[in-house]
């Protein structure tokens, strides 16, 4: 179990240093092949964190050939700095046996192939007979045979089947076990045969571009092979064309907005002026501390738009008020940030404090609450500082603009 919030003063306790640690020390027990990996943020969208990608064969060749192409592609993303961790399950040289019936001779004593079928089922596995209730509760009726003679392949000369005369036949003259190797199960996906490749994002990269790199990867597959997406992977694939989209109508909406306080479509220009600056900003802080920039720093972005505008609102407002009492242009901007400086910095810096919490974050979620907060943080201090000096301009410009256009 792992230790409380409150007692994990140590960085080694972290779940990014723990995992790496067991996975380490378990990958060195050879009877069995241990993986570490987080849960999947949305319950029900695959069995682990990270991305869910299937590796198909659309000519059905041998399972050893698609186990080939799946490791050589497990090894060179594994070697590639966005991702991390890629492994898969599907092995195709597990040791099993093949049981060989001789149907000619079966049939010669008179024994059915389903019985001989049944008969190892029944005792190697299990099965269902019946329910009968008694004291008030239902038992169910399994038939198999005893633990101790179900244990290896040698137990077959225990199990009899019997012919149409009535009389018991060993199994072991009719069927015998050869050991093979060969994959447990075979997967299909798409009516395709495949394999489940999974995997993360590097350090300092999101699940976009963990994605892209495989895409990548993929275009390197032999002929015959191809790939798709399942589970979160491809839900994020889905929607990951949204988010332009949304970046664009938060824009435009805020900008008609503005059109209709200003009653003017040049006006709003200058306010919206602080967007790339703020823009700016928060990729710059994300690149400094090393942040990927995931769906928590693209709605932090969102709310940049709207808390960048602000601030320039305060300045292009009172410059616009100068110029409608008689000052020049250049004379109204420059008196706007001016007078309008201190409550701009006021706003800055009780919005500052107030993301701060975030920042600081920790315990439970306290990922997501970072990339927010040095998103909002840094994209805020860069509108505050940038925006200060060149809203002004802005407005410069476009009220010099408006006045040559209007004559």
């Amino acid at each position: 179990m792992l230790k409380d919030w409150e007692e994990r003063e140590d960085d080694a306790l972290g779940l990014a240093q723990v995992i790496p640690r067991l996975s380490s020390r378990l990958w060195s027990i050879a009877e069995a092949q241990v993986m570490v990996f987080n849960p999947p943020p949305i319950p029900g969208l695959g069995t682990s964190s990270g991305f869910d990608f299937r590796l198909q064969d659309n000519q059905g060749r041998d399972v050893s050939e698609l186990s080939q192409v799946m490791n050589g592609l497990i090894f060179e993303a594994n070697e590639h700095d966005a991702l991390s961790r890629v492994y898969s399950t599907y092995r195709a040289s597990i040791p099993q046996y093949l049981l060989q019936v001789d149907r000619n001779k079966a049939k010669a004593m008179g024994i059915q192939l389903s019985d001989i079928f049944s008969t190892l089922q029944t005792q190697m596995g299990s099965l269902y007979v019946n329910d009968f209730t008694r004291f008030g509760k239902n038992y169910r009726v399994l038939l198999q045979a005893e633990g101790s003679y179900r244990q290896g392949p040698e137990d077959l000369s225990f199990y009899q089947v019997r012919n149409q005369k009535g009389d018991m036949v060993p199994l072991t003259t009719l069927a015998s076990l050869e050991p093979v190797l060969g994959p447990s199960t075979i997967q299909h996906f798409n009516l395709k045969r495949s394999v489940t490749l999974s995997g993360e994002a590097a350090t300092g990269y999101s699940s976009g571009d963990a994605i892209k790199a495989m895409e990548s990867l993929a275009e390197k597959l032999p002929q015959g092979y191809e790939f798709s997406w399942a589970g979160q992977s491809l839900q994020e694939i889905q929607a990951g064309s949204l988010a332009a989209v949304i970046f664009l109508l938060a824009i435009v909406f805020v900008y008609l907005f503005l059109v209709a306080q200003y009653e003017s479509w040049s006006l709003p220009l200058a306010v919206v002026g602080a967007v790339p600056l703020a823009m700016f900003g928060a990729v710059g802080g994300l690149w400094l501390f090393g942040m990927a920039n995931n769906i928590y720093a693209q709605v932090g972005l969102v709310l940049l738009i709207g808390l960048s505008t602000k601030t320039a609102i305060l300045i292009v407002e009172f410059a616009m008020q100068l110029k409608q009492s008689g000052l020049a242009t250049a004379e109204a901007a420059r008196k706007a940030a001016v007078l309008r400086f201190r409550a701009v910095l006021m706003t800055a810096l009780s919005f500052v404090l107030g993301v701060l919490p975030l920042v600081f974050a920790s315990g439970a979620g306290a990922a997501s609450r970072v990339s927010l907060g040095v998103t909002v943080l840094s994209g805020m201090v860069a509108a505050t500082i940038l925006g200060t000096l060149l809203v002004p301009v802005f407005y410069q410009w476009i009220q010099t603009a408006r006045n040559r256009f209007h004559g």
